[in-house]
């Protein structure tokens, strides 16, 4: 069995940048896409499994915010950082045309064009966390501030408190 053909594009792209990674594999649930549901199937706490949100400004266009599943996005924040008056979510059937993953398979890496993006600034607690691996079933467990390096991610407080 090859290895690479088991290798998703983000985890090519990791392993071509030197960023180690551990995949994590789980059980889809079609029913159930939830970062928490995945967090509760890998064994981890949800604080550190981060789904990956992409929006639309008013002015700016595209942005992507990764943030702890079990957080909800603060759109007006996001909105500040953008530079945008309004943002808002992208509707699910424009994910693949736009970012060429599907609902519950976002990753902050390899999306068809670079978008600027954000990550809540709680990953820098944590030794590891982890993003989508560009397909349902599959988390990366890596560290974070690899993470920020290499999407050229910025940080800050994302979440609704």
């Amino acid at each position: 069995m090859k290895e690479s053909a088991n290798k998703t594009n983000v985890m090519r792209q990791l392993d071509k940048a030197g960023i180690s990674y551990t995949p994590m594999t789980y059980e889809v649930d079609e029913d159930n896409l939830a970062g928490t549901h995945i967090a509760e199937e890998i064994g981890l706490p949800a604080e550190i499994v981060f789904k990956t949100l992409v929006t639309r400004g008013d002015k700016k266009g595209l942005a992507v915010f990764c943030i702890p599943a079990p957080a909800e996005l603060n759109l007006k924040e996001a909105a500040r950082l953008t530079g945008d008056k309004k943002l808002e979510l992208l509707p699910v059937k424009e994910l693949p045309i736009l970012t060429g993953y599907i609902r519950g398979a976002c990753s902050p890496i390899g999306m068809k064009k670079k978008f600027p993006t954000w990550i809540d600034e709680s990953c820098l607690a944590y030794e590891s966390i982890t993003i989508s691996a560009g397909i349902r079933g599959i988390q990366l467990l890596l560290d974070p501030n690899a993470l920020i390096k290499f999407t050229g991610a910025k940080t800050a407080i994302l979440t609704v408190q």
